[in-house]
């Protein structure tokens, strides 16, 4: 199948020994009652094979509701996939599972999640400082705190844990060249998102983060930088947008024949959501997409 046939939000790709491996939200449990993930598989990003389930919820798991924004990351000989889930009586967080395989099975590795459990939140990343410090980045939520956040937690050597109290590296209102408030019928007043940060790293050495929100036309994916090349540095806010109407919560990798590309879905909008790819130049120690049709 081609990538217009395949409904997921939140696109992760692992590149692994010449294969593509692309996780997502399943789009049609997005919102509701949700039992897992999948993988999709490929070796030119054009034809897609699956999907093929990696995790399935076991009847006694912690979390009832929704499976969002899964990402797999390769980490000493072993895949570990770090996923939200959201459940109906307690706050939802993101989780660490593990697999000896990009196809799973994926079991929960951590004790339920990583997040604190009395925060909202949602899309943990993996980050690994240049001193080989294991960090999840992660969302705390607007529907908690109306202005929402990025945060970061160390996390233990083998990832079961967090070792450290979350720090807040940045609020979705200090993006003030491009943010847009939200409203919802919910939760009275003005509000701020954040979503789906993904940490790369330039050949100079500048550190990156992706994350999106809300513009003028809609669904962004933006861009901030860190002024000591870690995650402890302070965060400044890009006012160029990456990609500006109606998709984002993207990612990074880089193509079997070495090239640079972001991933993301458009539009973002229930069931018509797809994964699309944009080839990426690096320079000026900043990202830029090659061409958007």
């Amino acid at each position: 199948m081609k990538n217009t046939e395949i409904n997921i939000r939140d696109p992760f790709v692992l590149v692994e020994d010449g294969t593509y491996y692309m996780y997502g939200t399943r789009a049609a449990t997005c919102w509701g009652e949700a039992d897992g993930f999948d993988c999709y598989v490929s070796k030119d990003m054009e034809d897609w094979d699956g999907p093929f389930e990696v995790f399935h919820k076991p009847e006694d798991f912690w979390a009832d509701r929704n499976c969002w924004a899964p990402e797999v990351h390769k980490y000493q000989e072993f895949y570990y996939m770090f996923a939200t889930f959201k459940d109906s009586s307690v706050h939802g967080g993101t989780a660490i599972l593990k697999s000896e395989s990009p196809l799973g099975p994926f079991v929960m590795y951590s004790d339920c999640q990583i997040t604190p459990k009395d925060w909202e939140c949602i899309d943990g990343t993996f980050y690994v400082s240049p001193d080989g410090t294991p960090y999840m980045v992660f969302v705390h939520e607007w529907v908690q705190i109306s202005d929402g956040s990025i945060c970061a937690v160390e996390l233990s050597r083998d990832l079961k844990e967090a070792v450290s109290e979350p720090v807040t590296l940045f609020h979705a209102s200090e993006a003030v060249g491009w943010v847009q408030t939200i409203t919802n019928k919910n939760r009275p007043g003005l509000h701020y998102v954040t979503d789906g940060p993904y940490l790369y790293r330039t050949g100079g050495g500048r550190l990156i983060m992706l994350w999106s929100s809300f513009g003028k036309e809609g669904y962004t994916e933006a861009l901030a930088y860190s002024d000591n090349g870690d995650i402890t540095g302070k965060w400044t806010q890009d006012d160029r947008l990456l990609f500006l109407k109606d998709g984002g919560h993207g990612m990074i990798f880089e193509s079997i024949s070495g090239e640079l590309y972001l991933t993301l879905h458009t539009p973002n909008e229930h069931l018509k959501e797809h994964p699309v790819f944009y080839r990426l130049i690096e320079e000026e120690d900043t990202l830029r997409v090659a061409e958007l049709s």
